[in-house]
């Protein structure tokens, strides 16, 4: 498939958030590629800094740190033009957060049916907030304690039905209308 890049006229960011697992990262990449963007993947880098993965941040220095941690990560990143910005899931719940995002940049919101998300993060020993025995109750504690703060995105994009091309298609024409 041949995509044409779609150029934002304004220099704003386009950031991408939801839940984990939901292919931000992927997604991410794959645009910033095709529309010739820096991609900057929040806990990737939080994970540089620190010289720890999310999840040995989370048990040696407790989810406030990392909150904090993430915060900084993420305003610094919003300093830059024209990047493809992938939050963490929760990072979005964050007033200052989702306030510069919502006022400096373009906003979606990419979400899949919990059971998809279950499926994704059933192996995945990289998920701080999840353990094996419940991951389907904590997806669902977590979707419900989030989406409010994800409805106030710009757009959302429901990912169920569609391929990888269809949603980084869906993605690049939204950017494209700013």
């Amino acid at each position: 498939i041949k995509f044409k890049i779609f150029r934002s006229k304004v220099e704003k960011n386009l950031v991408l958030l939801g839940m984990m697992a939901v292919g931000k990262t992927t997604l991410g990449k794959i645009v910033a590629k095709k529309q010739k963007l820096e991609f900057i993947d929040i806990d990737s880098n939080i994970e540089k800094k620190n010289s720890m993965t999310i999840v040995e941040i989370f048990e040696k220095k407790g989810e406030k740190f990392f909150r904090e941690e993430e915060e900084k990560e993420v305003l610094e990143s919003m300093e830059k033009k024209n990047c493809v910005i992938a939050l963490g899931g929760g990072a979005f719940v964050n007033k200052i957060i989702r306030e510069n995002v919502l006022k400096n940049a373009i906003s979606i919101w990419l979400t899949l049916d919990i059971e998809t998300l279950i499926k994704r993060t059933q192996w995945n020993e990289q998920r701080p907030l999840l353990n094996k025995v419940s991951n389907k109750k904590r997806l669902n504690e977590l979707f419900e304690e989030r989406k409010n703060f994800y409805k106030l995105a710009n757009h959302k994009i429901v990912c169920d039905e569609l391929s990888r091309n269809d949603i980084v298609e869906k993605i690049m024409t939204l950017y494209a209308k700013y």
